[in-house]
């Protein structure tokens, strides 16, 4: 193969419209363990046009000659944090301009770790999404849930003791000014939180039915949200088309937000098999995440950190026992936060999911299965096609590895090795190749 260039930045990719002819791929499409051998993919106008043997290229196509390496869909974080990538210090004592600026190197950051699409549930994402949409910013899809909700003391309340006279005053924390997070109570409240998420522009809805490691008021074990309250939720977001996933860790608090209408649970770290099971059985989605436990968050306190280590203690339990029930309908996600370090090795999730799943089952959660976690969104989705596959009028967010992560998954942990080319819509933000 001819020498690769690894001194390569993201560019804005400015599509020339001309279509681009893959040959000589092994295509993982997604969905089955067996590459496909001897099929050229030829990508126009955003999409992947023809999946075919022996496509003849018309003058004016480019065609790329993969020389055997693989060609795979891009990959998706369902659960991404994509604003909050700054340690909590810096949170707290920063402006909405250097969230966005923090935010900007992030999207750039998962789109050059071959990550396409996130689904980033709980943030700002508005105006970061519409730049990227718009060719103005380099980054991946992102299908933006707002501001995440929890209750008073819940969650979502990052009030801190140098914020009781902000309390007193009913001023919001910093993450609330700007619309990281929204603390809303009653029906009534959580109503209006919803509505107002879904008037900025969102493709489905974040609530909290347990407590969190990052929040500073509400232990694990609590169980956040009425039944109404969930209700009323679940209930704005159907009538607006989509769903409403929930930050759980604990049974009673998965429980809770299944038994009143959520459709995706994430984290579930402490959940047993019996919850597991009765998830699989409504068809419920699991949306796990690993790495994020790997490493205390930047500016954690000892309560955080304690928390954090409890969650961390329940993953091996929990995705055991969805390996062992044959759990079907697993997201792939990273939850990373605080930590630009740690997003850089955002790709190690690849790897550590190894220890339960096979490289394929990796794989497809992070392409295919995502992808139809997304679509969930119906009329709210962002992008109208098909993501997290190859096939014909899919769109062409396209990966060419050096390397078969069926075989060896490591190799996506080296991502300015791997990565040869990086496809979104039909533009192409890096290429390795020289040609």
């Amino acid at each position: 193969m001819p020498e690769k260039n690894l001194n390569v930045r993201p560019t804005l990719g400015q599509d020339s419209g001309s279509p681009i002819l893959f040959r000589n791929a092994r295509i993982f499409n997604g969905k089955d363990e067996t590459l496909l051998e001897g099929y050229d993919v030829l990508v126009a106008q955003g999409r992947i046009a023809k999946l075919a043997k022996g496509i003849g290229a018309d003058a004016g196509w480019r065609e790329i000659d993969a020389e055997g390496r693989v060609l795979s869909p891009g990959f998706i974080d369902a659960h991404a944090h994509v604003m909050f990538q700054m340690s909590f210090p810096e949170a707290f004592g920063s402006d909405e301009f250097y969230w966005a600026y923090k935010a900007t190197a992030a999207a750039e950051t998962y789109l050059m770790n071959g990550f396409t699409t996130i689904r980033d549930v709980g943030g700002n994402t508005f105006s970061l999404k519409k730049n990227i949409d718009a060719g103005v910013l380099a980054g991946p899809r992102i299908y933006p849930s707002g501001p995440m909700i929890s209750q008073t003391s819940g969650h979502s309340d990052h009030r801190q003791d140098c914020h009781k006279c902000a309390a007193i005053l009913n001023e919001p924390s910093v993450p609330m000014k700007y619309h990281m997070v929204a603390v809303a109570d009653g029906h009534d409240g959580v109503l209006l939180a919803v509505r107002e998420a879904f008037r900025r522009g969102a493709s489905q809805i974040k609530i909290c039915t347990t407590g969190g490691t990052g929040s500073y008021a509400d232990p694990l074990d609590v169980t956040q949200f009425l039944p109404s309250e969930v209700q009323a939720a679940v209930a704005a977001a159907k009538d607006w088309g989509t769903y409403v996933c929930t930050h759980a860790y604990h049974d009673e608090g998965i429980r809770r937000a299944v038994e009143n209408g959520v459709q995706c649970v994430e984290h579930a770290n402490l959940a047993t098999e019996a919850t597991l099971r009765m998830m699989q059985e409504q068809g419920i989605w699991l949306s796990p995440q690993v790495i994020v436990y790997t490493k205390h968050p930047l500016g954690y306190t000892d309560d955080q950190k304690a928390k954090h280590d409890e969650a961390y203690d329940g993953i091996d339990r929990m995705m055991t026992a969805a390996r062992k029930l044959g759990f079907e309908k697993i997201a792939f996600g990273s939850d990373i936060i605080t930590d630009p370090e740690l997003l850089a090795r955002v790709n190690d999730e690849f790897k550590l999911r190894t220890k339960w799943f096979t490289p394929f089952e990796v794989m497809r959660q992070a392409t295919a299965l995502s992808g139809e976690l997304l679509a969930m969104s119906g009329p709210r989705n962002p992008y109208k096609g098909k993501l997290g596959v190859i096939e014909e009028a899919a769109f062409a967010d396209l990966l060419l590895i050096d390397g078969n992560p069926l075989d060896d998954i490591e190799i996506l942990t080296r991502p300015a090795e791997t990565l040869d080319l990086i496809m979104k819509n039909g533009v192409i933000h890096k290429n390795t190749l020289q040609r």
